[in-house]
């Protein structure tokens, strides 16, 4: 009996002692620099890895020309500003913008003369509370395969290295196997601003979560962090669940943006920010996801479930995408009037015709 309890109670600590938690890059937006789908002037413009083509919502009144041009990716200057409706005016949504911003080479860190976010928020000047969130382009999808992209944006056959995996993983926006969220850190330049940084997050059954990072009333890079209150690093106080491992999919979480919060106290007008990445720090959901059986390519549950939705997700993305083309080639490119008193005029030239 005594030896009984005795291997009880070593098990119990070696299981404790083998339960960590994982560290993962969510998202690192020095690796979402433009570097393909160059413009007119040569200049790129998208994001290679995770260039994604909408074309396929466009409908047949275009032409190849036009549908090889509406591609979008999760490159710096795509991400957007959304105000709340209390800080929403004309000048407030058209000034307020996400770019890349280059960092020195001779600046002390480690990603030193490499791009990270920018973000410019104009925040209303007269007190009220106000908040903005920095989204991407579009809902990062989690189960997108692997490819490489061409020069213009063409997604290609994947290779056998390739298959298998994903779009948007290591770093891209999603991190797969993930139980009890212990810990989340930013990477942020402070600007002595009192406003609240929150991180959003959705799991793979489309929840979305807001956590508090903290203020930015401080100067220069640090490393913001949330802790789980609610995480218990005792494994014998734990409450033990158990989930059936399929067909309900790998537990994920991906990346839906930044919010940030202005309180009616603080001043307002311009707000500026910098972001680096997103690390996470998490149990495992599964011990080991690799298995004897492949239970998706035998059963295709997960597959038909995903594309179903990432099939609906492209059809609203890709109209709101298209929408945006057609306003765009609508808007007028002129900045000033053709002068009447010129000798170049068009009535001078058409004067001399007539003459």
């Amino acid at each position: 009996m005594k030896k009984s309890l005795f291997l009880t109670f070593a098990a119990m600590i070696l299981a404790g002692s083998i339960a960590t938690a994982k560290e993962s890059t969510l998202i690192d937006f020095t690796l979402l620099s433009a570097d393909t789908c160059a413009d007119e002037d040569g200049n790129p413009t998208q994001n290679s890895r995770t260039v994604m083509d909408y074309s396929v919502a466009a409908g047949a009144s275009f032409t190849s020309d036009q549908k090889t041009l509406m591609k979008t990716s999760l490159a710096l200057p795509e991400w957007e500003v959304v105000l709340n409706a209390s800080a929403q005016n004309a000048v407030s949504v058209a000034t307020s913008q996400i770019v890349a911003a280059p960092v020195k080479e001779s600046a002390d860190v480690p990603f030193a003369g490499k791009e990270v976010m920018g973000c410019r928020v104009l925040f209303p000047t007269w007190a009220n509370n106000a908040n903005c969130k920095i989204v991407p382009a579009f809902d990062i999808p989690a189960y997108e395969p692997l490819s490489d992209a061409n020069e213009n944006g063409e997604r290609q056959e994947p290779t056998d290295e390739q298959k298998g995996k994903y779009l948007f993983d290591d770093g891209y926006g999603v991190v797969r196997n993930v139980g009890t969220l212990k810990s989340i850190a930013v990477t942020t330049m402070g600007m002595n601003f009192p406003h609240q940084l929150y991180v959003l997050l959705k799991d793979n059954d489309g929840v979305e979560r807001r956590y508090l990072m903290g203020d930015l009333y401080f100067d220069g890079w640090k490393t913001l962090i949330w802790n789980n209150p609610d995480y218990i690093s005792e494994v014998r106080t734990r409450e033990i669940r158990v989930y059936p491992i399929y067909p309900r999919g790998m537990p994920l979480v991906k990346f839906a943006g930044f919010q940030v919060t202005r309180d009616a106290s603080h001043v307002g007008a311009d707000f500026i920010g910098y972001f680096k990445d997103v690390k996470i720090i998490y149990d495992l959901a599964v011990l080991s996801s690799d298995r004897d059986i492949d239970d998706e390519d035998l059963w295709g549950i997960i597959t038909k479930k995903e594309k179903d939705r990432q099939n609906g997700e492209m059809a609203r993305f890709g109209n709101k995408q298209v929408n945006r083309y057609i306003e765009k080639s609508k808007m007028a490119t002129e900045e000033t009037f053709s002068s009447s008193l010129s000798e170049g005029s068009d009535s001078n030239a058409q004067q001399s015709e007539a003459e």
